[in-house]
């Protein structure tokens, strides 16, 4: 028998958060509890029928059964450049400013695979999506966290960067409208950041998963439409939760050709594209009946007022998102994150994101997704009443 030692690069890391969130509701499941799962960003709202309809038409091609390109269909990246010039006024060139991606989060684990050497700083957002630090931390790279905290609207503040981290600094990731806070950015922040990335040589990685699930009829700005972007980032995007499509897994990265071609080299020596039936599904998304996206509009809307207003009438200091369908609130006074999600769990059956899951700036806080019925959320409402929270 051999001795099985896993690499340092895996001793360093934490447990990921949603794979212990997901090993807290089995526990609770195995007991006999009625968990509401407000934990996972993960859509219960179906596919559209029309892109369904699609992708079973597709699949019956033989054509599309071989190997796909590793760059993704000419189609595909065609229907992102346009969907980019409807939604941005941003012109792109498919070939080569757009790369195709198994989900967002498959490129956003790979790009400081192509640019980042042991050694070099990554500005990381925190609170924020774990993989933006577990990225750098594979690559080598060291990540430097900017607090994202409520005094600042939940903005990094650039100055605050010491000069000896700058210097070793070579790329930044971004997220908004944001996760977990919910928090949008501004043109005028873009602008910034795409001065300060010039100034200090600082490659800009824009996650803008969430663009589409907004409310109030909001409309937030991509990067790629700051004057300058193009010249020092890369905009990373997905279909999973604009058209609920966790489960296939398409995305792109568009922006910077030059970062573009890194990020498509590291993936033509790692996996072998996108099943070419997908992607065609994926050009029906983009281009097809919108009527969706208000219907879901629509639906996360009542979602969120059933809860926020909830949560404010048990006395809870809860701000109503414009984006996103997460809900990020300071917990009551005497708890912690930690301890407030537990006691959720074991009083009331509700799962919820510790806030300092993603980060210790996001102590203080919990993310609730509404990702279940407004019946659920309601009964999750009624829950926390009578807990005493």
């Amino acid at each position: 028998m051999i001795t099985i030692e896993q690499a340092d690069r895996l001793k360093k890391l934490p447990p990921y958060l949603f794979a212990e969130l997901d090993r807290k509701k089995a526990e609770a499941r195995s007991r006999g509890v009625d968990v509401i799962d407000l934990g996972v960003g993960d859509p219960d709202l179906p596919t559209p029928d029309n892109i369904i309809n699609k992708l079973a038409e597709a699949a019956r091609e033989p054509r599309y059964h071989r190997y796909p390109t590793y760059t993704g269909m000419n189609e595909f990246r065609k229907a992102v450049s346009r969907w980019y010039k409807r939604r941005a006024g941003v012109e792109l060139e498919p070939i080569p400013e757009i790369v195709s991606l198994i989900g967002s989060k498959e490129g956003i684990a790979h790009i400081p695979l192509a640019f980042i050497n042991p050694g070099d700083v990554v500005l990381v957002p925190s609170p924020a999506y774990p993989v933006y630090a577990i990225a750098t931390m594979f690559a080598g790279g060291i990540p430097y966290e900017m607090p994202l905290l409520k005094e600042n609207s939940f903005l990094p503040d650039l100055g605050l960067i010491p000069s000896d981290v700058l210097g070793k600094a070579k790329m930044m990731f971004l997220n908004y409208p944001n996760n977990p806070t919910a928090a949008p950015a501004t043109q005028e922040f873009f602008r910034t950041v795409v001065d300060f990335a010039e100034k200090h040589n600082i490659m800009i990685c824009h996650d803008f998963a969430y663009s589409e699930m907004t409310f109030d009829s909001y409309v937030p700005p991509s990067f790629l439409e700051t004057p300058g972007a193009m010249d020092v980032g890369i905009e990373f995007h997905s279909l999973s939760k604009t058209y609920n499509m966790t489960g296939w897994r398409i995305g792109w990265a568009a922006g910077s050709a030059k970062i573009i071609d890194g990020l498509g080299r590291i993936k033509s020596n790692i996996d072998s594209g996108i099943f070419e039936a997908i992607q065609v599904a994926g050009i029906e998304a983009l281009e097809g009946d919108q009527q969706c996206l208000a219907d879901m509009r629509d639906i996360y809307t009542e979602r969120r007022d059933i809860l926020v207003g909830g949560l404010r009438k048990l006395g809870i200091n809860v701000e109503p998102p414009k984006a996103t369908f997460y809900v990020w609130f300071e917990v009551p006074s005497g708890y912690g994150s930690a301890s407030f999600a537990a006691l959720l769990l074991e009083k009331s059956g509700i799962v919820a994101t510790p806030g300092n899951g993603f980060g210790s700036p996001g102590e203080g806080y919990v993310r609730m997704a509404l990702t279940v019925s407004k019946e659920r959320l309601a009964e999750a409402v009624d829950r926390i009443a009578k807990a005493g929270f």
